[in-house]
């Protein structure tokens, strides 16, 4: 059987060959998407760090790294999204940007993930050292952990400059009515939340008020948590994924989440080049309606 690594290969190879190197620019530039709060436009693939950035002073995986980066910014995508929990994600990923010279390029999204005032304050400043830069692109509290806390701390750092945008995230839907909550009661400028072909309560109340409330979305989980898209390895893909211009299930399942209006971007968790290759596909071309993205769903059920 072919599994996604395989096909990956053989595609990665071919598109490489085209190209001198993944730094290259990519033919075609990465769509983007306003952040309603500046219509600042956001590139709408980007890049988790979940597990995949955990790569401590590995120099072999960091070097793999650095390759994902760069394939990243070549493809016109920008977005890199970690936290204080996902061990030494912050520290590659800070490091390696400041390696390539690539901070102008990148829009770090991290968390603050802690009890108390202090704390959260201390936790931040440890990522702006971490990430070796004086300002975070944007900052969430993580889980929602003692939000009412943070979210004062973090209109203060806003006003000084030290982050440009404010969230929260969560990644279960057992959650949403917490977060819906916030976004009725708080003005902050992005929401982070799990949203997937299988995993579609988002849709009912979450998008649509993300939507009215002028708020950019931010998904994570696109795959399932990985589980969907490892139950789709070995199974062949729809022959109406070409209608709107998908190779791969990664990319179907990407454009079905990106084909709801709503969603700013998507940050699958990516440590292989040719992963982010093949995902940032998803950030080109045409985007499924309702109708398509009813047969994406029913595809994968």
């Amino acid at each position: 059987m072919t599994t996604r690594r395989d096909f990956l290969r053989v595609t990665a190879a071919a598109a490489l060959a085209t190209q001198a190197h993944a730094a290259d620019p990519s033919p075609s530039p990465m769509h983007t998407r306003p952040i309603p709060a500046t219509n600042e436009p956001l590139p709408v693939v980007g890049c988790g760090t979940w597990r995949t950035f955990d790569a401590g002073n590995d120099p072999a995986r960091r070097q793999e790294l650095a390759e994902v980066l760069r394939v990243l910014f070549a493809a016109g995508g920008s977005v890199i999204d970690s936290s204080p929990m996902y061990g030494s994600s912050e520290a590659v990923a800070g490091a390696l940007l400041a390696q390539s010279h690539a901070r102008d390029k990148a829009f770090i999204a991290t968390k603050v993930w802690t009890d108390g005032k202090e704390a959260g304050i201390a936790q931040m400043e440890q990522s702006l050292r971490l990430w070796q830069t004086d300002r975070i692109d944007l900052m969430q509290i993580h889980n929602l952990l003692d939000w009412r806390t943070h979210v004062a701390t973090l209109r203060d750092w806003k006003a000084a400059g030290k982050v440009r945008y404010i969230g929260v995230t969560h990644y279960t839907s057992s959650a949403f009515a917490q977060v819906e909550a916030v976004l009725r009661s708080e003005r902050i400028d992005f929401v982070q939340i799990n949203y997937a072909a299988n995993d579609r309560d988002a849709e009912a109340r979450l998008l649509p008020l993300a939507a009215e409330r002028g708020v950019a979305v931010i998904v994570n989980q696109p795959f399932g948590g990985g589980s969907l898209l490892a139950s789709l390895r070995n199974r062949p893909l729809p022959d109406f994924a070409q209608e709107i211009g998908c190779a791969s299930w990664a990319q179907l399942l990407l454009k079905f989440v990106l084909g709801n209006p709503a969603v700013t971007c998507v940050i699958p968790g990516t440590g292989r080049r040719e992963y982010m290759i093949d995902n940032a596909r998803a950030g080109v071309g045409i985007y499924p309606d309702a109708a398509m993205r009813k047969r994406i769903a029913d595809a994968v059920a």
